[in-house]
C-alpha cells in the first residue's frame, strides 16, 4: 500500500491468539473503527475513495485494521486459528489493545456482519453503522458464505457469465489467500433476529440503491431498536466507490 497520506500510520497490534493486525490510523478527534468487507482492506474500502480523509477533516480519527486474512494482516494456514467469530475476537482484543472507549463503529459487508455480532457480544459502541448490509446477511449467513466457498472450490474454472466469476475476479484482482479465506469463511458466526434487540444504540443502515447482495436494509432497520436506511448510489460492489458513502458517515457520526 503506498502510503499518500502525510497522517497516515500503521502498527501491528495483537489480535486474537496473538495474531498479527495491521491497523491503519488517520487524523486526530473521536475515534471511529471502520471495518472493511470480505476479500477487500482497508485500503479498499476506506482511504482509496477518500472515506477515511473525509472523516479525518470532520476532526474524527479513522481507525481501519486489515481483517484476519486479509490485506497486510496475518493468513494463517492452522484451523484452530480460525474458531467460530474469530472475527469478533480479534475486535475485542483491538479495542482493548488500543485502549478505546468512546468511539464510534462502522462497518462494510464483512465488516458489518462483524461489527453487529461485537455489538450483541457486548461491545458498546457510541453509534452504529452497518453499511452493504440486510437482514438476510445476518440472519442467513450460511447461504452467503456457501456462494464463496463455492467460488474458492471453482476459482479456476469459472469464466465469464458465471455467477461467481465478479467474486473470482475480485479476489484474483485482491490476491486473496484462498486458504485462509475458506478458513475464516467457516468462522463466521450467524445471527439470529431476535439478537438484533440487543444493538440498541442509534444505527444507521446504509446501503446501495440497487445493492440487495445481502438481503433487505428495510428489514434490517425494523428488527434494529433505533435504526435509519439512508440510500447511496451504487450496487454492492460499487457503492463504496461513491463520496457519498464518506458523507453519510460523517453526517451520521457528526450528529
Amino acid at each position: 500500500m503506498t502510503n499518500l497520506e502525510p497522517d497516515l500510520r500503521t502498527e501491528t497490534v495483537p489480535g486474537f491468539g496473538g495474531a498479527d493486525l495491521a491497523v491503519h490510523r488517520m487524523g486526530s478527534g473521536r475515534p471511529v473503527l471502520l471495518l472493511h468487507g470480505l476479500f477487500s482492506d482497508a485500503n479498499t474500502n476506506w482511504m482509496r475513495f477518500g472515506h477515511a480523509r473525509r472523516l479525518a477533516d470532520a476532526g474524527f480519527e479513522a481507525i481501519m485494521p486489515d481483517l484476519r486474512a486479509h490485506g497486510h494482516s496475518a493468513k494463517p494456514h492452522d484451523p484452530a486459528a480460525y474458531p467460530v467469530d474469530v472475527l469478533v475476537r480479534d475486535l475485542f482484543a483491538l479495542v482493548e489493545e488500543i485502549g478505546l472507549e468512546e468511539y464510534d463503529l462502522v462497518g462494510f459487508s464483512l465488516g458489518s456482519r462483524t461489527a453487529a455480532r461485537g455489538v450483541i457480544a457486548g461491545l458498546d459502541p457510541r453509534r452504529l453503522v452497518l453499511s452493504g448490509m440486510g437482514l438476510e446477511g445476518l440472519a442467513g449467513w450460511n447461504r452467503r458464505a456457501a456462494f464463496f466457498l463455492d467460488a474458492i472450490d471453482r476459482f479456476d474454472e469459472v469464466k465469464h457469465g458465471d455467477p461467481a466469476f465478479f467474486a473470482v475476479s475480485f479476489m484474483k484482482t485482491q490476491k486473496v489467500d484462498r486458504v485462509a479465506a475458506r478458513l475464516l469463511l467457516r468462522s463466521v458466526g450467524d445471527t439470529t433476529p431476535e439478537e438484533l434487540a440487543k444493538i440498541t444504540m442509534p444505527t444507521l443502515v446504509l446501503c446501495g440503491v440497487d445493492d440487495r447482495d445481502n438481503g433487505s436494509p428495510e428489514k434490517l432497520v425494523e428488527a434494529l431498536p433505533d435504526a435509519r436506511l439512508a440510500e447511496i448510489p451504487g450496487t454492492h460492489m460499487s457503492s463504496v466507490a461513491e463520496s457519498a458513502l464518506g458523507e453519510e458517515l460523517v453526517r451520521f457520526l457528526s450528529a
